[in-house]
């Protein structure tokens, strides 16, 4: 456990320093390509909430990503610049849409949730194709970026920054969450939701608050997302985003085993190791995506066969 968190320690200075690093290179290319990887990493720490400790497979969690962006692209259509409405409309957006939609997929389980949650997430990709008022399937560029009146996310460097500050409060967030009573029943829930429920445990609530504070953090991605790119697309909603998500979740498991404490940060490990892969492919051939998942595939498989082989 030590060697990870030293590990864990040189990683997040490495991410601080990167700007700096950037700079003196004359590569600013750089920041944008890994303030993309923390963005996507807090998406992908919020879904590791559902399926690392609640065990819930949502395949549609994407769906929040989108919100967000759409929040920050919205306001900014109608010239609504204030960075703290942005921010606050995303997150209460995913919230209520978290609410209403874990309402009634948590009445199932198994295949059902996913393909439930799927359908969540389609529905609302094809809702923000059809409004043509903002871009439909073009997409809607913003105005300008967020301005919180004492800082502005006017340049990749301030959005990298407070990705990465906003990466750190998430996990440590979730650290406290998953030792506290709340965790203590989420995870006994993944295990045995019967059990849990004989012991006077109300399940369906512990999970349903779980899918709301899920979908709020996975709001904040879209929000820097947007800013980001300053652009809000239907693309961020696409079931193949929610696919390298849950992706994202299992390399990061699969990578970065160990303590309670430790698998709290697995979705950085995860979500770095994805888009380097992917970037580099991209670079080398057309056919990136047919490479990507076969590397996946073996990945896998490996792993299976590893863990097997230490199973007494």
């Amino acid at each position: 456990m030590k060697k990870q968190l030293t590990a864990l320690l040189i990683l997040f200075s490495a991410l601080a320093a990167l700007p700096v690093l950037a700079h003196a290179l004359n590569e600013p290319f750089y920041v944008t390509l890994v303030g993309r990887m923390v963005i996507f990493a807090i998406a992908v720490a919020s879904l590791n909430l559902l399926i690392g400790f609640g065990g819930m497979v949502s395949f549609g969690h994407a769906l929040f990503i989108g919100l967000g962006a759409y929040a920050v692209g919205g306001l900014s259509f109608y010239e609504i610049n204030n960075g703290w409405m942005q921010v606050g409309l995303a997150v209460a957006l995913c919230s209520v849409v978290g609410l209403i939609t874990g309402a009634i997929v948590l009445r199932t389980t198994g295949i059902a949730f996913i393909m439930i949650t799927l359908a969540f997430a389609q529905m609302f990709y094809f809702l923000m194709v059809s409004l043509k008022q903002f871009g439909g399937d073009d997409g809607l560029p913003l105005s300008q970026r967020s301005d919180f009146a004492w800082f502005t996310l006017n340049t990749d460097v301030s959005i990298y920054y407070s990705a990465l500050g906003v990466l750190v409060l998430i996990l440590m967030g979730t650290y406290k969450l998953i030792h506290s009573r709340f965790g203590m029943v989420l995870r006994g829930a993944k295990s045995n939701p019967v059990r849990m429920a004989a012991l006077g445990f109300n399940v369906l609530r512990y999970q349903l608050a779980a899918y709301v504070i899920a979908a709020a953090v996975c709001g904040l991605s879209g929000f820097l997302l947007a800013n980001l790119a300053k652009f809000s697309s239907p693309s961020y909603l696409a079931w193949s985003v929610s696919g390298e998500l849950i992706v994202m979740v299992v390399l990061g498991s699969l990578l970065w085993r160990g303590s309670l404490a430790t698998m709290v940060a697995s979705p950085i490990i995860g979500t770095m190791v994805f888009l380097i892969v992917e970037e580099t492919l991209k670079a080398g051939t057309e056919h990136w995506a047919l490479i990507l998942g076969l590397l996946i595939v073996t990945g896998v498989l490996l792993s299976g066969i590893k863990m097997n082989k230490a199973a007494p």
